[in-house]
């Protein structure tokens, strides 16, 4: 599964003094002029990105956009979100230039040059503004933090859509996957990046230095980051990986500090089971499909010996979506016998009594695999999340692990469900591309069997 979680506000550059010395006058005033014993006035964002937009010379612009990105930093949460809400309001397209524009076409929709005058007039000036804030030292992670905060506000401020949109179409440019660096993290790596592991691990929390000994130093263990030129230090997603005899079916065995390593030569399968995004502020942008596929061939290259490579994944969304199944009268994804199961679910320690769970599993793989296979959400799609990202990158939907996670968080979240994902090197890029032209699942045989009768 993907997790993100917020990443930390870093302080106010120290050489950001030294910029100021640089800047033209008029940038001076915006950014605050400080007298003698006297504070610095607080800079007005959205004239620093006016005087942005205006700037031909790159020295200056270079100093106005590090002002700019500096000052939404120190700023107030009401100051930031006054800021959003301007590039929504003040940065968009300018009108008259599309009317004009459009005017130009309508007189001769075969001109080349008018429709491509058409395209540069409808695109909103925040666009360029966010190109040029870009060119700042350290811009890009700045601007990535900026849209972080925006996704803050985005449910109560339905204009910042049109921002979130422009963000969304510079970063899957700025963060495509031939930028990506695939990179090896083992016990030796920097202890800055190893901190980041521990804070950003949102699937299966890492507890200790010794927890996360024992998922890196291992021969059975493997783990790798995906970064990016202008986040050297910051893994966008990272990939842990178990070296195992077979597939498992449970997550506690693979997390058991007392467990017993076995060579990695040994191993017959690799087994993805903790996937997560660290970047919060790159929630919803892709990185590209075969991410996972890439790993694999690592994997493969070192290890000839490992044939299969599966998943074992969360299901992060399977009991709510269960509540409202219960609770719909017409639902057709499960039926009255399942509902009268399901009661039992109630019993807080029901996993824990023999004769309890083994009646809870034929119903509730059975509409796990209706989850799966049948319900979709309202835009069409697979409901649930960790799905459509396997599923787009090429893998196959292989099998519904009953209590695979009896944790505090797998009961909450999935009644302990969790499910294997199987990577077919031969088979990748056509389930990919089935799923993303067709929507069509791969699932295995097992998975399709669970469904009931009545919804085959």
């Amino acid at each position: 599964m993907i997790k993100t979680v917020e990443t930390p506000r870093p302080g106010r550059p120290a050489f950001l003094g030294e910029l100021f010395e640089v800047l033209t006058e008029r940038g001076r005033r915006l950014l605050g002029r400080r007298g003698a014993g006297t504070a610095p006035e607080a800079p007005d964002l959205c004239e620093l990105g006016e005087a942005l937009l205006s700037r031909r010379g790159e020295a200056s612009g270079v100093a106005i956009a590090q002002g700019l990105l500096a000052a939404f930093e120190d700023a107030d949460e009401a100051t930031r979100l006054a800021f959003l809400q301007n590039l929504a309001d003040r940065f968009g397209p300018d009108p008259a230039a599309v009317r004009a524009a459009l005017e130009a076409v309508q007189r001769d929709p075969e001109d080349g040059r008018a429709i491509e005058a058409l395209h540069d007039a409808a695109e909103p000036r925040r666009q360029e503004l966010f190109r040029r804030l870009n060119l700042a030292p350290g811009g890009t992670a700045a601007l990535v933090r900026m849209r972080e905060e925006l996704l803050r506000h985005l449910k109560g401020n339905p204009a910042l859509r049109r921002v979130d949109g422009d963000f969304a179409h510079l970063f899957a440019s700025w963060f495509n996957r031939g930028f990506l660096v695939l990179r090896h993290i083992d016990w030796n790596t920097p202890a800055s990046i190893l901190e980041k592991i521990i804070r950003y691990e949102a699937v299966h929390a890492i507890q200790n230095w010794d927890d996360l000994r024992n998922r890196l130093q291992p021969t059975d263990r493997r783990c790798y980051g995906f970064f990016h030129p202008q986040l050297v230090d910051e893994p966008l997603i990272f990939v842990e990986v178990a070296l195992t005899k077979e597939i498992p079916d449970n997550v506690a065995g693979l997390l058991d500090l007392d467990r017993q390593p076995i060579e990695a030569e040994r191993a017959s399968t690799a087994v993805f089971y903790s996937i997560s995004n660290t970047q919060r502020g790159l929630a919803g942008v892709s990185f590209g499909n075969f991410l996972i596929k890439q790993v694999v061939e690592e994997l493969k290259a070192e290890l000839p010996n490992i044939r299969s490579f599966v998943t074992l994944s969360p299901v992060p969304g399977f009991a709510a979506w269960l509540a409202g199944q219960c609770k719909d009268a017409m639902s057709e994804l499960i039926d009255a016998d399942q509902r009268l199961a399901f009661a039992l679910l109630d019993d807080p320690g029901w996993h824990k009594d023999p004769a309890k769970a083994e009646s809870l599993r034929p119903p509730l793989l059975a509409a796990a695999a209706a989850y799966f296979l049948r319900a979709r959400d309202g835009k069409g799609r697979i409901v649930d999340p960790v799905a459509r990202f396997h599923l787009g990158n090429g893998a196959r939907l292989e099998r519904l692990n009953f209590l695979g996670d009896v944790s505090a968080n797998g009961l909450k979240q999935s009644h302990g469900l969790m499910v294997n994902y199987l990577y077919d090197l031969d088979r990748i890029e056509a389930n990919h591309e089935a799923f993303a032209e067709r929507s069509a699942i791969a699932a295995s045989d097992s998975v399709k069997r669970a469904l009931p009768a009545s919804n085959p």
